[in-house]
This record gives C-alpha cells, structure tokens and sequence, in this order.
C-alpha cells in the first residue's frame, strides 16, 4: 500500500510538472497492459477510469492507479505514456501479486484448525502480499492473547514456486500459557485493590485459581468495574490502560490504570417538555432520596420504567435524554423529554400460521386496529398465543411505520408446531405399581383451537376409558363447550374396596368481561357407581369407620346426578413455565337434592397458585388447596370415593408419602395442602428442575385442625415437557415418617 502512495504522488507531481511533455489534454489513442501474468489485462483496463478515445486527465491516472491496487493483485503500478499520431498511448505496467498454491499449519493446539482457518480466510488461488501478511499476523496474535498465551511466536513462512506462484507455512510456537501473578491497581483511592479483584473474573493465580489470563474476559471485567464505580457515585470513572508486565517466564502482573473522578450524590430530577405525564408521575419511578450515593444502574432502570410508561400510551418515538447537571459533588438530573407523535395501529397482520387458522390467533390479542400503540398489550397478546400450546415460542412481534402521523402496522410471526400427540407409556406408582396409558389426542381441532382426545389408563387396579372434546369459542363466540364421556374400575386397595364408574359430563364457559382474565363456567354430570369390598374381614374390623362403604356395597349400581360451578382467574405468563402472575380456582358442586340422584351432598375446593420471580431464572411458586364435603336431605354421608385423601401426587399430593395415606380411615371431609416450589430452567421450559416442601393434613372436623400436626415432605425434582405431556420425577423425604419415597408424575402438582 505505501507502494501505492509514493507512485501515486509521483505520477501527479509528474503530471503538474511536465504535463506538457506527457500529453496532459491529448487524446489516448490506446492503453496497453504489460506485467500480468495470471490476470487477464481486458481485467486490468476495466478496473481503470481512462478510456480510449478520452482527454488525458491526471485525476482520472490517480484514480485508476487507486482502483488498481484495491484490487489486492498487484505489489506495483506504473504508467507510462508515448506520443502516437495527434496524441497518446498509454502502457500500464504492473507487478502482480503471486497466486496462493497451498496453505499449511504448523503447532496450533490451543486454537483449533477450524478457527485458524476462518481467522486466516484464505483461500488457494488468493493473491498473496506484505500487507495480508501483516493483517493476518495480528488476528492470529489476538486470538492467542484471548486464549492467555500472549507469548505465543507466529510465524509465515512463503516459499516461492514457478509460474508466480507461493506456498505459505504458518507456524506457532505456542509457549506457556500467560498466568498472572499479582493485579495491580493505580488511582484507586476509594477502594481496595482486593475488593476491586472481587469484582473481575480475572484473578491471580491461587490455591484453587490457575491465574489464567483472557483477553474475552478481561474485557468484560473493565466494564464491570467501571459499572461498579458507577454504581457507587463514580459516573465518569474510566478503567485503563492497563499493561501485562513480565515477573518471569511464565508469570506476570496485570497493571491497571483507574481514573476515578468525583464521587456524586444525588441532588434530585427536573423533567421538561412531558405534556401526557404529570412531572409528579414520571418522578415517582426514582426512588434515590437527595443526599444519597448517585447509583447509575439503579438510575439507568428506573429510566426504563419512564420509557415504558411512553410505550405503553403509544409513544414509541419518545426520546428522552438525561441530562447531568455538576454542581461540586452534587448530580443534578434534568430529563429533557420529546414525546413526538403518538402511534395508532392500523392494521394486525399475521404469518407463519399454516395450520392454525387466524381467527384462532386473533382472538387472543389484547389489541387492536385503530387502538393505540401499547407495549404491555402486545407482550401480553403474546403470552396469550403461546398459552395456546400449539405455537413455538419464537413469536416475532415488530412493527413498521406506515405515515407521517406516525401510525403503524403491527406484525406478528408465528410457527405452528404439532398439535397432534397418539402416545403409550408406563410409569410406576407406589399404590398402583405398573401403570400404562395409551392415548390419541389433538389440542388444535382442524386448526380451531377444538381439543379432542381418546385416553385409555390400564394397570394396577385401574382401567379408565375416556373420550372428551372441548370448544372454547362456540360458533365463534366466547362461550366454551365441553364434553367426555368415561368408564373407569379402580381398585382402592388401600381401603379395600373397588369402584365402577361410568357417565358423561357437559360443561359451558363464558369469560366475565369487567374482571380481567376471569371465566365461570356451569358443569353437569351424570354417572353410575357400584362399589364391591374386596376384603371383608378388614373392612369389617372398622366398621365405624366403613359404615357407609359396607352398605353400597350391597345397592349395586347407584346414580349421581351433580351440578358444579366454576370461577377461576388465571394471569400467568407462561402456562409450561410460569414465572410471575397467580391461578386462582374456585370450585363448588352440589349433587342430588333437586337434581335428584342416590347421592346428596355439597362439594367445594379453593386453590390459590402464586408465581414470582425470585433471583434472575430462579423461580418461587407457592399453593394453597382448601377441600370441603358435607352430606345433606337423605345422605347421611358423603360418597367415600369424593373424600379427600392425601400423598404422593397430583391435585391431592403430598410428597414423600404413599398416594392416598394421609388422612382418616375411610377419608377425610376435609382438607388443608400448602405446597412451595423453587424451579429453575434448566433448558427454557422444556426442562426444569425443581426443590419443593409439601405440607397438609386430611380430617373429618373443624375441631380436629392442627398446624403443628401437617404432615410435611421435602425434595427436589426434575419436570421434562415431551411430546407425550409433562413428565416429572420426584424423589422426596417425608419427615414425619422419615422415609424417601419415589414419586413418578404425568402433568405438574402446580
């Protein structure tokens, strides 16, 4: 390239001095190529700005010798001229590069061949130079003071061939690795090289410390310690330069250079040009109090509540700057606010949805055309389409400025993911031993959003055959319809009795318009039991207890007839995975009594979900589960299959203890669960593990409740969402009866 600098300068002073002697002004009769070997010179002459037939022009010379050598062929450009007729003719001469023939690597184990050879990119047939040479010495020399051998030697060697041509060895001799043996701070009068150290992830060789240096990771330290001194008044500290200095062969110190400045204080915030917010309402988003240490990332967030205050009344054009006011050691803020057009959405289009059909994805947004522009409506239109459960989680949402008003369309991207799910498995229970299930379903009916499915649970004492179907937008409006139709046989070995079950159900739900994300439902069912005791002797040995299974057992079939209601409120963000909002579920059924039936009695369960997010993915979940049945009119007591009995998992499940063992003999009529959780993602929400404390208790009257007397079970777990539904692992501790138990789940206790 200086080659081309000097030529270049030549060729104009030659130009300016002796134009009349070149034939500045002449006509260029032609311009021939000397010196190229492997380049064809019709490349050469098209590369240029002079023509045949133009005007000599010493600006158009420098600048085809610029095109030339950007070309990256040739080490040197010269052009001659020589009188022809009644003007000139030109000869360009060049020297070309030569031609890459092969290309070896020599020492590299740190860096791998792979990374070298996108590093080196270069390619046989590639026009070789001085100045490529040195470019490629530097990348590799960089990498290796990344990887913390900055005495790696790098070496190329070239040896030339016949026919122009060259054969590049680049070598390494890697040495040993750079360890640091002391960091060093200069100009830290406020804090302590060690406690600066605490705050880099560069650090001295120690016990347990290889001391290693890393360019990567160096970097990311300067800007963690210049956020830190940020954090703590400095707001215009700056961390460097920093130099390695060699102790001895293998050990340096790292010398790092710190410009602390003024330490501020925060001495209050002035907002203008905000004609939507009140000064009041953007300033109650700072909680810093004048006088306090000014803490820039505290700043920095609280800014972003101002912003999505903007976005959320459709100003998405808002530019707010702040503006730091020095006063001594005092920081005032003064935000200087241009709140610009306000947007309105015109249209909502929506792509990628080939199975789904739009009006399925339309029904879940919380916005509209002809709406304003609001951020929170769109995240949560975007959390409702993926609790759909048939739409990948990469929902793109973007929008494109369409007018000088500032309106916009909205546009949404979607991908379907399958729907349809035709599984079989076992699994292991500690009641049931050996259970299987085999099932055909499809969550997104024909693309409508309709679920429809056929499930058939075997093993054990079990045997249940059900087939369900569920609308939620009947004939496109709101309104929910669902039925199943089922036959079961359990055998609850445990009490010593089995039960045959079979019936329908139809249930309606319609969502309450002024509560948010609320939605009641009416339910009706109507099923045949007939209960046989499977021991006598031990039934009979409690009989007080098993006073009403020992008398169906000699009814055969007995009818219910039941109606339930519904109110339940769901606000979590993600249905897979949640990680803030609540459930709530409010459950009451009243069988027999004017709905007539063999069975009377009144049913009600309470259940609150709360989720929160509690340190960066680290997720707290808590339960509460309040159950209650009461005969009336001709019943003298409740169904013992509709009795809450309490351990191992599912809706009932305490964990650490057998399924169905907590409770009275013959079940409870109440019952209390309180269960927490701690998730964490382990692979977004497909993969969560989990460490959880259960605690409840099952009892027959009020006077019988006792905190103290929970039964309590405490482990940890791991949640894989698969093509067949939620699978969990459990293993727990049960405190009260000190022992570990194994719990095995389909779908999630919370």
């Amino acid at each position: 390239m200086l080659r081309f600098f000097k030529h270049n300068l030549l060729i104009i002073a030659i130009l300016a001095l002796f134009g009349s002697l070149w034939g500045v002004g002449e006509t260029i009769y032609e311009i021939r190529v000397e010196g190229t070997r492997n380049i064809a010179p019709e490349l050469v002459t098209s590369a240029m700005s002079l023509r045949v037939g133009d005007a000599l022009d010493p600006e158009d010379v420098s600048r085809s010798i610029r095109n030339l050598y950007r070309m990256g062929v040739f080490s040197d450009i010269q052009i001659h001229s020589e009188p022809y007729r009644a003007g000139i003719n030109l000869i360009v001469q060049v020297v070309e590069n030569p031609a890459v023939s092969s290309i070896s690597f020599q020492g590299f184990k740190v860096v791998k061949k792979e990374k070298v050879e996108e590093l080196v990119n270069l390619r046989v047939g590639s026009y070789w130079s001085g100045n490529l040479k040195a470019q490629l010495l530097q990348k590799l020399k960089a990498e290796y003071v990344t990887k913390g051998f900055g005495n790696a030697k790098i070496e190329i060697q070239e040896q030339e061939l016949p026919e122009h041509k060259v054969a590049l060895t680049i070598r390494v001799t890697e040495g040993s690795r750079v360890v640091l043996k002391q960091i060093t701070f200069i100009g830290n009068d406020s804090y302590e090289d060690k406690e600066l150290i605490r705050r880099m992830k560069t650090k001295p060789q120690g016990f347990l410390r290889s001391g290693r240096f890393e360019q990567e990771k160096f970097d990311a330290d300067i800007v963690s310690l210049a956020n830190f001194y940020r954090k703590n008044g400095h707001i215009d500290v700056s961390v460097g330069p920093y130099e390695l200095q060699q102790i001895s062969d293998r050990h340096h110190e790292l010398v790092i250079t710190i410009n602390e400045g003024t330490k501020y204080r925060y001495g209050g915030l002035e907002a203008q040009g905000n004609n939507h917010f009140e000064t009041s309402a953007i300033t109650t988003n700072f909680s810093m109090r004048e006088g306090d240490t000014f803490d820039q990332e505290k700043f920095d967030s609280q800014m972003s509540k101002v912003y999505a205050m903007y976005f959320d009344e459709g100003f998405i054009y808002a530019d707010i700057r702040s503006n730091y006011v020095r006063a001594a050691d005092t920081l005032k803020v003064n935000l200087q606010i241009n709140e610009n057009t306000r947007a309105k959405i015109r249209q909502i289009h929506i792509t990628g949805n080939e199975r789904t059909k739009e009006k399925v994805l339309r029904r879940q947004l919380e916005i509209a055309p002809g709406d304003y522009y609001r951020q929170s409506q769109v995240i949560r239109s975007q959390q409702n389409i993926y609790n759909l459960g048939f739409i990948e989680p990469d929902i793109s949402m973007d929008y494109e400025r369409i007018n000088n008003n500032g309106d916009i369309d909205l546009q949404i991207d979607v991908t379907d993911k399958s729907s349809g799910v035709a599984n079989g498995g076992v699994g292991y229970n500690s009641l049931d031993k050996l259970v299987g299930q085999l099932s055909v379903s499809q969550n997104n009916l024909f693309g409508n959003n309709w679920s429809a499915g056929i499930t058939w649970d075997f093993g054990g004492g079990t045997q249940n055959f059900e087939l369900n179907f569920t609308n939620p937008n009947l004939y496109d409006t709101d309104v929910l319809l669902g039925t199943n139709v089922y036959y079961t046989r359990k055998n609850w070995s445990s009490f010593y009795y089995e039960i045959y079950t079979r019936g329908a159900a139809v249930r309606l739900g319609q969502p309450i318009p002024w509560v948010d994300r609320t939605r009641a439902s009416l339910g009706y069912s109507f099923y045949s039991k007939k209960y046989n005791i499977t021991n006598t002797s031990a039934v009979m040995a409690d009989s007080l207890a098993n006073a009403t299974l020992i008398d169906l057992d000699t009814l055969g079939w007995r009818y219910t007839s039941a109606m339930n209601f519904t109110l339940s409120r769901d606000t979590r963000d993600n249905i897979f995975f949640p990680t803030q909002g609540s459930q709530i579920t409010l459950f009451s059924e009243l069988a027999g009594g004017p709905f007539m039936g063999d069975f009377d009695y009144f049913k009600q369960i309470a259940q609150v979900n709360w989720y929160a997010e509690a340190w960066k993915k680290l997720t707290f979940r808590t339960k509460w589960r309040f159950s209650y049945i009461t005969p009336y009119g001709d019943s003298e007591d409740a169904p013992p299959d509709e009795k809450f009995y309490l351990g191992g998992t599912g809706v009932d499940g305490i964990r650490g203890y057998a399924d169905r063992s907590i409770g009275p003999a013959g079940g409870g009529t109440r019952a209390i669960i309180f269960s927490s959780e701690l998730g964490y993602p382990i692979a977004g929400d497909q993969i969560i593990g989990v460490a959880f404390f259960d605690a409840g208790e099952s009892y027959n009257h009020l006077r019988d409740f006792n905190f103290l007397n929970f039964k309590k079970g405490i482990g940890a777990g791991i949640r894989i969402r698969s093509p067949f539904g939620l699978i969990g692992f459990d293993y727990a501790y049960g405190v009260e009866n000190r022992s570990w138990e194994p719990h095995l789940q389909f779908g999630t206790t919370f």
